[in-house]
């Protein structure tokens, strides 16, 4: 028996497979969560400085992306070596510091590693063995950063959710969360729906109340869980960000005229509704009489 054959009938090993899959990839969506946003900063300021000068600074620019330069310590420059990289145990033996410097290393890391390594867990033991099981993680490591990179920088970057939005239509071929009919229509509508509501809300206030990442956010959502899900997502983001908006303005001061970023409470409900959208929709039908 290989081991794809024990994962497909060991449900256990299948779980912890994807649970330490998922620590290992949380460490890398760590880099991707600070290293994505300066990569598009800097490629926005060589467009502009090209625009204006008429000459290419790429050239100019010392190489930085998700591979390069190495990671190392904010405080000293020390690199991390491979054994001060393994997920959660590193951040273990080093008690939390730098092994040249001593300064803290923040809490978020091996969180977002344990965070990620237990949501991947959920996914397995939610559908098994299966390329639905592989299509599924991809979409929960894909939200997770676009939930980071958005609660540090209000941005939700196309290199992820343009990507995610075709992944969701090539599922649908093969009817795994939605057929391609409903994916196609979900795209269409999660992307007209809260462009729609952009544009009414900034006729009447002449404000911006969301920006474009968020309309296409919604359009991956569509297209990985059909059209009929998407009254499910827009409801449980819609909830969950204005309770946390009610309660940050209300425990914090926090200024009401400050944007509060919608991706992540977006991405959370696409994510439930990808697990659980029609047991979801069943209940409350049920509770509704309907």
């Amino acid at each position: 028996m290989d081991v794809i054959d024990l994962l497909r009938v060991q449900p256990l090993l299948l779980i912890t497979a994807a649970g330490l899959l998922g620590l290992l990839v949380g460490s890398f969506l760590n880099v991707v969560a600070y290293r994505l946003p300066v990569m598009l900063e800097r490629q926005w300021r060589a467009e502009c400085a090209e625009l204006l000068t008429g000459q290419d600074t790429d050239a100019t620019l010392e190489r930085f992306d998700l591979v390069h330069p190495r990671s190392h310590c904010p405080h000293c420059g020390h690199g991390i070596r491979a054994w001060e990289n393994v997920p959660l145990l590193s951040f273990l033996f080093l008690r939390g510091r730098c092994s040249s410097c001593g300064e803290r290393i923040p809490w978020r890391y091996p969180l977002v590693e344990l965070g990620c390594g237990l949501l991947s867990a959920l996914v397995a033991w939610r559908l098994g063995f299966g390329w639905p099981l592989l299509a599924a993680l991809a979409f929960t490591w894909a939200s997770l950063a676009l939930t980071l990179i958005d609660l540090d920088h209000q941005l939700l970057p196309d290199a992820i959710t343009l990507p995610l939005l075709w992944l969701g239509l090539l599922c649908s071929l093969g009817h795994w969360f939605t057929d391609p009919t409903s994916a196609i229509l979900g795209a269409v509508a999660g992307y007209l729906v809260l462009w729609s509501l952009y544009q009414l809300f900034r006729l009447l206030t002449r404000k911006e109340g969301m920006g474009y990442g968020d309309f296409k956010l919604l359009a991956a959502a569509g297209a990985w869980l059909g059209w009929q899900q998407l009254p499910l997502v827009i409801l449980l983001s819609s909830f969950v960000g204005a309770l946390v908006g009610i309660t940050l303005i209300v425990a914090r001061g926090r200024d009401r005229n400050l944007p509060i970023p919608f991706g992540p409470y977006l991405a959370t409900a696409a994510w439930i509704a990808l697990l659980w959208g029609p047991d979801l929709t069943r209940a409350y039908l049920r509770f509704a009489g309907l």
